[in-house]
């Protein structure tokens, strides 16, 4: 017999077969199977009375040309079944790993740092600063000035690093905490790196007043004097042409710090009096490095945008020149650079003169996972930031339409399968009786081999849609890539889009800065692919470092840190630019 040209929809797609009348359905079916992937035990080919089985004679459908069939079913790969093999990599297990190699596995718990007496202050900025990676592999390059004594060695593999003389480089302690805590999942006694603050910071080192042990201390102090440390010993890079620090840094080598963490203010100073200005006296304009941004609170603050106006601007008192005696001046700043790693400080804490120590700002003060900086820049630096800024809007607002349509799709795809289904009485919800019951008032001298009547819509494959999704998707990184002003494409360390992502927390429980309790929370970051090098997706939750207590918390904890209370609220936030693409995945 003569092969019969038919088609088979599946999946939205109509293929072309040349179906043999003299052979079988499973031959059929493994015709099918090279077009389409499924293999031949997972198809569902719908014919009339029910479904085609391995055995059945072809040339009993009785087909035409131009027949069309259904076909049901997906590749077993499809549905995340997984084919039996051979591991790529040898299992192992957790008994069989060192404690190094356990610290460092997928879904390990990091470590928490031990509590040595009121030293909390210094475990939530060590934990929040060990968030930036780069930081991390900053440090593994730093090499500290040789030390005498054969002890120095043996100290620092019992992670005590060099107590003892001249024991003072804290970057080098700090180095050497973070390589310790990398290797276990236990709360770590972090002594050689206390010693090493209070040897750089004596203020540290102030005995409690209320009992014995050392004081409490305010842990934003701890936090500047540590950066301020690592500031005067990491340089990134040797600066050349076409690898600058921040502007006006006038330095032969570019200080890590300054490159990821310090941005620029473009101030103005101008007398309040118009006496001063109709006798002439003019705007004095300056610019100066910053390492935090401060947030401001008093009564009319809710919000942290609110609070960062606020500290935008400050009123100073000084001689007036043309005055002849002290006058109110207003100085204004905006930001001419913003760092990658933007840190923000809750000015919650106040000197109060009757009590003798730092009272604490209660006030419920809102913040976002998410923070648009545009508003605080130069007019300058905003013409450069808002194209990339809005691009990247757009982008998320087209995926979001993508994702919406493809589910549409879906569930309209689905529709018409169930449908079809039921129309041939293969469906649960209409069981073969009915089926036959509806069937009575139709004509029963219908041609046998009538096709069964197909939807028009075609719907598009998981693959397609995929496909279609990143070809949008790399043509729209293109794009936004070209938006990047080529100044700031030089500064490695800058923010190009304005826009910052929540990545670290930390919190301050009590009434005072001299008393109370300090955690911090960092969000998870992906887990590394080994076979990609490049981190996995995110999975939205965050750490909560409690000391040495560490546990896992939901994104909605972050919302409760606004403070209203005695309760755990914020301190200090610190952001991190969002990625944009690069030359390399652009390119490729």
């Amino acid at each position: 017999m003569a092969a019969i040209p038919v088609k088979v929809k599946h999946q939205g797609k109509l293929h072309e077969v040349e179906l043999d009348p003299g052979s079988s359905g499973e031959t059929f079916k493994y015709q099918l199977y090279s077009l389409t992937g499924v293999e031949p035990e997972r198809q569902k080919i719908l014919i009339k009375g029910g479904q085609l089985k391995d055995d059945t004679d072809l040339s009993s459908l009785k087909a035409k040309p131009g027949q069309v069939f259904m076909m049901m079913g997906t590749p077993a790969g499809a549905e995340g079944a997984m084919d039996i093999a051979k591991p790529k990599q040898q299992m192992r297990f957790m008994e069989d790993m060192t404690e190094a190699e356990a610290a460092r596995a997928e879904g390990a718990i990091p470590a928490g740092l031990q509590n040595l007496g009121n030293t909390c202050y210094m475990n939530s900025t060590l934990q929040t600063l060990k968030s930036v990676p780069e930081l991390q592999e900053e440090l593994a390059k730093y090499k500290d000035s040789p030390r005498s004594g054969p002890s120095a060695a043996d100290y620092r593999a019992f992670g005590l690093g060099d107590i003892g003389p001249g024991s003072t480089d804290l970057t080098a302690s700090l180095r050497d905490l973070y390589k310790q805590m990398s290797e276990t999942q236990e709360g770590f006694p972090p002594y050689a790196f206390l010693h090493a603050l209070r040897g750089n910071f004596p203020q540290f080192a102030e005995k409690s007043k209320s009992g014995p042990g050392y004081a409490q201390q305010d842990a934003e102090e701890a936090w500047s004097q540590i950066l301020s440390n690592i500031r005067s010993k990491l340089k990134a890079q040797e600066v050349n042409g076409d690898q600058q620090g921040p502007p006006g840094s006038g330095k032969d080598h570019e200080l890590f710090i300054d490159k990821y963490f310090a941005g620029t203010f473009e101030s103005t100073l101008a007398c309040d009096e118009e006496a001063a200005k109709e006798g002439g006296e003019e705007e004095e304009k300056s610019k100066e490095t910053f390492l935090k941004l401060d947030c401001h609170i008093s009564k009319d603050i809710n919000h942290l945008r609110d609070g960062i106006h606020a500290g935008l601007e400050e009123k100073i008192e000084k001689r007036s020149v043309v005055l002849d005696r002290d006058a109110t001046y207003t100085k204004s700043s905006r930001v001419s650079r913003l760092p990658k790693y933007l840190t923000v400080h809750f000015v919650r804490f106040f000197w109060k003169r009757e009590a003798g120590k730092k009272a604490k700002i209660m006030r419920k003060v809102t913040f976002p996972a998410e923070l648009d900086a545009v508003e605080f820049c130069t007019e300058t630096l905003r013409k450069q930031l808002i194209p990339v800024r809005d691009k990247v809007r757009d982008i998320r607002k087209d995926e979001e339409d993508m994702s919406r349509a493809r589910k549409r799709q879906k569930t309209a795809h689905k529709q018409a399968e169930e449908k079809a289904k039921g129309a041939d009485g293969e469906g649960d919800q209409e069981p073969l009786q009915k089926a036959k019951q509806k069937g009575k008032d139709k004509d029963k001298t219908k041609d046998e081999g009538q096709d069964i009547e197909m939807p028009d819509a075609v719907y598009k494959t998981d693959a397609e849609y995929e496909a279609e999704r990143e070809s949008a998707l790399k043509a729209a990184k293109k794009e936004l890539f070209q938006r990047i002003d080529p100044e700031l494409a030089k500064d490695a360390g800058s923010n190009k889009s304005g826009i910052y992502e929540l990545r670290a927390v930390l919190t301050h429980q009590g009434a005072s800065a001299d008393s109370g309790h300090y955690t911090s929370y960092v969000k998870k970051q992906g887990a590394v692919d080994a076979a990609t090098g490049k981190r996995k997706e995110e999975d939205g939750k965050w750490w909560w470092f409690n000391d040495d207590k560490v546990s896992e918390v939901d994104a909605e904890k972050i919302d409760t840190l606004s403070g209203g209370g005695e309760s755990h609220s914020a301190l200090i936030l610190l952001y991190r630019a969002i990625d944009l693409p690069t030359a390399e995945e652009v390119e490729g």
